[in-house]
């Protein structure tokens, strides 16, 4: 491991319980900073409601005012997520009624570069709304470093991501495909234990500067971009404990980890895709039969660059 990594690991990585809730109120207030949760959602009725509740129960309240909004992003559920997490406190925005000008393409990069436009805070933090038995740590944990520690401009979460009942067996594309790419491409990132985890926290000066990969590289295109953009020691991470979430059959990890590497390809040489496209076979009444999907190769520029946005600022 390279000296500056092992230096990053004892100076940037944390526990949520080294910052009591006490002390991140009374930084907030010092700094008057304002803080923005945003929920990407798409069919998470089961899980986003209790997300948004136990948000706004613990974290929104006279007593711990830690977060100012909590926005959820439906990009297009064709269930009641958007009426659940309504009822339970959240602004619900649909994906398609941010920046209409532009067509939304699909994507969960998509819905978090278009939450800039809607959100007001100082810091956004990112929560993936399938998340089970959440723990409000997970908000305050990666939100605590940017309100004190000035230097520090991106937190990401890190936890145990168990599979059924085995541990630690839950981050199958970080493993096989996101965590060898860092190391041998940018090695300066290895220490992030997390690093396509989708709970993580970053000032806004700093996301309205950066590209958005449209779907699943937007975590690995941001991690890389902000090491270039501020560098390692304004990168940071923080253990909140274990995260249970929905996991994806194996296939649908395949087309995950395509757009990932597709992404890392991009940033290592901004060269052209011979074939942006991934080949997968599923049994049929033949045989094995060839699903082809494609890979998605767009990406949203800075928010800073936006039209609408520049004039948001400036009202």
């Amino acid at each position: 491991m390279l000296e500056d990594v092992e230096r990053w690991l004892s100076t940037r990585s944390w526990s949520v319980e080294d910052r009591p809730l006490k002390q991140l109120i009374a930084a907030k207030r010092a700094t008057g900073s304002t803080v923005s949760v945003v929920l990407p959602a798409l069919n998470e009725e089961e899980t986003v409601g209790e997300i948004v509740a136990i948000i706004r129960r613990e974290l929104m309240t006279r007593k711990v005012p830690l977060v100012d909004e909590i926005v959820v992003i439906d990009s297009g559920s064709t269930d009641r997520t958007s009426e659940v997490a309504a009822e339970a406190g959240a602004r619900v925005v649909h994906r398609d009624e941010i920046l209409p000008r532009l067509p939304a393409v699909p994507g969960k990069g998509e819905v978090l570069w278009r939450s800039l436009l809607v959100t007001r805070g100082d810091i956004v933090a990112f929560v993936d709304a399938d998340l089970k038995e959440f723990s409000a740590d997970f908000v305050s944990g990666i939100v605590g470093p940017l309100l004190t520690e000035p230097g520090v401009d991106l937190v990401k979460a890190m936890y145990d991501r168990p599979l059924g009942s085995a541990a630690g067996q839950g981050g199958r594309v970080t493993e096989l495909m996101a965590r060898p790419l860092l190391n041998m491409h940018w090695p300066q990132l290895a220490g992030f234990v997390q690093p396509l985890g989708g709970e993580y926290a970053a000032r806004r000066s700093l996301l309205e500067r950066l590209p958005f990969p449209v779907g699943y590289g937007v975590e690995l295109g941001m991690l890389v971009d902000s090491l270039h953009l501020v560098g390692l020691d304004a990168l940071a991470q923080v253990d909140v404990g274990v995260r249970k979430h929905r996991h994806q059959d194996g296939q649908a990890l395949g087309r995950m980890s395509a757009a990932i590497y597709r992404t890392a390809q991009l940033r290592l040489a901004r060269g052209h895709m011979i074939r942006p496209s991934l080949t997968q076979f599923e049994r049929g009444e033949k045989g094995f039969e060839p699903r082809t999907y494609s890979v998605d190769m767009e990406e949203r520029p800075p928010m800073a660059e936006i039209e609408e946005y520049v004039e948001r600022k400036a009202a």
